[in-house]
C-alpha cells in the first residue's frame, strides 16, 4: 500500500499543513488509543469532527493507524516511527530557533561609559556589579548597541561576542549572637568599621545584624532577600559583607557553596 506524496516528497510537519494535522491526530489517538472521540480530538486541535473522520480514513490507509471497531484505534510501528521522526525535526527545528535565533538577538542592558549610537560595535566590562559598554571593538568582550545613549545612561547591547573578564567577588560573613546571646551588644564596632572599609556592600540579614550595623555608623545596602542577594552581588565581581544573625547564617553559606563562591565566616564574639 503506498504513502501519499506527502510522504514520498520529504514533506514535513513544518513544510505542510496537512502532515501537521496528520502529526496532531495521530498524537491525539497514541494519548487516548483505544477508545478514541473524535469529537474529543476535533476541539482539542481545532478542526471539524468530519476532518478528523477523512484523516483517521487516511491514516488507516496509509498504514499509521489500525481500526478495531466503531471509535476504537490504534497508532502502529509505522505511525510511531514517523511521530518519531517528525519530531526529532521539530525538536531540532526549537532548539535552531532558541540558539541560533533568539539567542542572536537577545538583548542584555548595560550603562554607557561613553556616548553610543545604535548599531555601533561597543565592548564590554564588568564594574561595580554592572554591565558598562565602551564605544569601539577595544576589549576581549563586545557586543552591538540597540539603542541609542548619552554616556552614564542605559543602553541596549546584542550580538555578543568573547567573555567579560571579571573576577566573582568574595563574601565575609560577621555572625552575631542571637538577643539571647547578647546579640549586636557583642560585636565590637571598630570590627565592623575594618571590614567595611575593604568591602564594596554590605548587608545584613537579622535584627541583631543591622543593629551592629547601625552601632557601627553605617547603613546596609541590602536588607532584605540577602540570601540571593548577597550570592548575585559576589558573582558580579563585589566583595560583601554580610552581618548576619546565627539563627539564619547556615541559609546564607549553603547559598554561596552552591554557587562555588568563596566566604569566609567570623565569628564575632570572639573577635
Amino acid at each position: 500500500m503506498s504513502k501519499n506524496t506527502d510522504d514520498a516528497d520529504g514533506s514535513s510537519v513544518l513544510q505542510s499543513k496537512r502532515n501537521a494535522t496528520r502529526y496532531q491526530i495521530l498524537v491525539q489517538i497514541a494519548e487516548r488509543q483505544p477508545a478514541v472521540s473524535q469529537r474529543e480530538i476535533a476541539d482539542a486541535i481545532g478542526v471539524t469532527a468530519q476532518a478528523v473522520s477523512d484523516y483517521l480514513l487516511d491514516l488507516v490507509e496509509q498504514e499509521y493507524a489500525i481500526k478495531h471497531g466503531r471509535g476504537r484505534y490504534e497508532v502502529t510501528k509505522e505511525g510511531v516511527d514517523w511521530l518519531m521522526s517528525q519530531t526529532d525535526e521539530l525538536h531540532e527545528f526549537v532548539q535552531h530557533v532558541s540558539e541560533d535565533v533568539i539567542g542572536q538577538v537577545e538583548t542584555e542592558t548595560a550603562i554607557a561609559k561613553t556616548a553610543i549610537s545604535e548599531g555601533e560595535t561597543v565592548s564590554l566590562t564588568m564594574q561595580e556589579g554592572v554591565l558598562r559598554a565602551l564605544s569601539g571593538d577595544v576589549g576581549n568582550a563586545t557586543a552591538v548597541a540597540v539603542t541609542d545613549a548619552n554616556a552614564d545612561r542605559d543602553v541596549g547591547i546584542t550580538n555578543f561576542d568573547g567573555v567579560v573578564d571579571y573576577d566573582v567577588g568574595t563574601v565575609t560573613i560577621v555572625s552575631v549572637p542571637h538577643v539571647e546571646n547578647g546579640g549586636s551588644a557583642t560585636v565590637d564596632p571598630d570590627l565592623v568599621s575594618d571590614y567595611v572599609d575593604t568591602h564594596e556592600l554590605i548587608a545584613t540579614a537579622g535584627t541583631e545584624a543591622l543593629a551592629a550595623v547601625r552601632t557601627a555608623s553605617f547603613e546596609p545596602h541590602i536588607r532584605f532577600g540577602t540570601v540571593a542577594a548577597v550570592r548575585e552581588a559576589a558573582m558580579k565581581g563585589l566583595d560583601v559583607l554580610l552581618l548576619a544573625t546565627t539563627n539564619v547564617l547556615s541559609a546564607h553559606t549553603d547559598e554561596l557553596r552552591e554557587g562555588n563562591i568563596s566566604y569566609e565566616v567570623v565569628d564575632a564574639a570572639e573577635e
